[in-house]
């Protein structure tokens, strides 16, 4: 038979074989050329802004992503759970995503805005103290722990760089952001105008510090509030 020669003739069949994944390669990929985009837009997204990208640079760090995905499936249960399940389109400037299927702790995706900014430092220092089965361990430290300033509008333009469109408006007033954010006195109006919805004013309890416990609730205060599904039922789209 055919077939007994290629696997007989080790050069032959390597050739083939390459022939055989660089057309399945090609019908796979080819395609994605032909549509302007594959990841269909939603009104309401945004780059974050330069305190909720610190923050999250820093959730990264802690490994918080091991035991929280950001990631709402398509389920009845899920949906019913932590409500409209996930869109693509929500983590397009996102690098690294979040998204996942490991989960110790509750799904993040959607937490903005359901704790009060005095819950989340509780947590974060005390996790038994509002949620009394919590293995997550403390990071009271970050209370301690002033966030760097000096390179956040370098770590906009490199974010700009892969793709997200921050504005040379947006990278001049990085810095001046950063700490307009967690000022409880500042300007939030500019503020908003480039960041609409970003939540404002003192998040750990210290006004007159820039921690990073700031920038992490800032962070967790924006997931999932970007886009508005006041008007969808998500029972509706999932069976």
């Amino acid at each position: 038979m055919n077939h007994d020669k290629i696997e007989r003739n080790a050069v032959l069949l390597v050739v083939l074989t390459l022939i055989t994944v660089s057309i399945g390669g090609l019908v796979e990929i080819v395609p994605l050329y032909t549509v302007k985009s594959t990841i269909e837009r939603v009104e309401g997204v945004r780059p974050y802004s330069p305190l909720e990208l610190t923050g999250r640079n820093i959730y990264i760090r802690e490994g918080c992503y091991v035991c929280h995905s950001q990631m709402i499936r398509a389920f009845r249960d899920e949906v019913e759970r932590y409500g409209h399940f996930s869109l693509a389109a929500e983590s397009i400037y996102d690098h690294p995503f979040q998204w996942g299927s490991k989960r110790t702790g509750p799904d993040l995706a959607r937490v903005g805005g359901k704790f009060s900014n005095e819950w989340h430092v509780a947590h974060m220092v005390d996790p038994r103290s509002v949620v009394p089965e919590s293995i997550m361990p403390g990071y009271g430290f970050m209370l301690n722990k002033a966030v760097r300033r000096d390179d956040i509008a370098a770590h906009l333009r490199a974010n700009r760089a892969i793709g997200v469109p921050y504005s040379d408006e947006m990278i001049e007033a990085a810095a001046a952001d950063l700490a307009t954010q967690a000022d409880p006195f500042g300007d939030h109006d500019s503020l908003l105008g480039r960041y609409p919805k970003a939540a404002v004013g003192d998040f750990d309890g210290q006004p007159d510090q820039l921690t990073e416990m700031d920038a992490v609730i800032a962070y967790m205060q924006i997931l999932g509030r970007m886009v508005d599904f006041t008007d969808v039922e998500p029972e509706q789209l999932v069976q």
